[in-house]
């Protein structure tokens, strides 16, 4: 019987969005209109993928759901500034995100700006705090893991990247790097903290790195596969065509779920998910 990825994530997205509730100020709390800004896009979220990604990978290594959530609620946190960013004018300048203005039409771009610099501060303030209440060895290599992902090296420098290319004069992989360090970065990062917070072996963690940064690539592809028709920059599909760019991402998706063909039944949320975020049709 096949996996029912969407009752997992139907099940385990209110232990995030409960503990992101606790997490980020409320619209009453001053300065009223950032908090309101930064709970935009956050409530309610989108499907969570990547903070589902970060549960899986501790329940994939023996751990539990609750073991993995500071970590979740850091790469939502994360995960909601960098779009925040991206939908300013100076970035993408999108409209809207998840059916709903964006937070610079709402609440102007200053504001939006602030409320993306805000979240990405208290994605590593939850993590810190947890590090105090107990498992500190481990948390600081999660919170090292999100905070490498995020930085120029990876999340900021794909996102710089993607601003200036021009797909006609790159390479298929040219544009993969991109891809690896824009998504597959969180992505891969998200996985690993998890795992860790789960109690992962160093050899688990290496397959897991490998997994998740493919898985995030495909991921990519998938987004772009689904955008085909809107011109986006730094895309595989221009360059490989559809069915190129789809059997590119089917590929990575196969050398993915053989990394972790050996863990163990815990782990098959995870790859649920990797099926989920290269197979999706919305």
């Amino acid at each position: 019987m096949a996996f029912e990825i969407q009752e997992y994530m139907h099940d385990r997205m209110p232990l995030v969005d409960s503990a992101l509730q606790k997490l980020v100020p409320g619209v009453d709390e001053p300065p009223t209109a950032l908090h309101g800004a930064m709970r935009h896009l956050l409530f309610p979220g989108g499907k969570r993928f990547r903070s589902m990604l970060a549960l899986a990978g501790a329940e994939a290594v023996g751990g539990t759901p609750q073991d993995a959530l500071p970590v979740a609620c850091a790469v939502e946190l994360i995960h909601s500034y960098s779009l925040i960013h991206d939908d300013l004018p100076c970035m993408d300048d999108d409209a809207t995100r998840r059916g709903q203005p964006t937070v610079h039409v709402v609440y102007g771009e200053a504001v939006a700006v602030l409320a993306g610099d805000a979240l990405q501060s208290l994605a590593f303030e939850g993590l810190a705090a947890a590090a105090v209440a107990g498992r500190a060895d481990v948390l600081s290599l999660a919170l090292r893991d999100l905070a490498v992902a995020a930085g120029s090296r990876q999340l900021v420098g794909g996102q710089a990247d993607d601003l200036l290319v021009d797909t006609a004069k790159m390479t298929a992989g040219e544009i993969e790097r991109v891809h690896a360090r824009k998504t597959a970065a969180l992505i891969g990062a998200a996985v690993v903290a998890g795992a860790r917070l789960g109690g992962a072996s160093a050899r688990q963690v290496e397959a897991l790195q490998l997994f998740g940064n493919e898985v995030g690539v495909a991921f990519q592809i998938a987004d772009d596969l689904l955008d085909a028709s809107e011109d986006e920059p730094s895309s595989l599909v221009p360059i490989l065509g559809e069915a190129g760019a789809r059997a590119r991402a089917d590929g990575l998706l196969t050398t993915a779920l053989a990394r972790i063909e050996a863990f163990p039944g815990s782990a098959e949320p995870l790859r649920a998910l990797a099926r989920f975020a290269v197979q999706r049709t919305r």
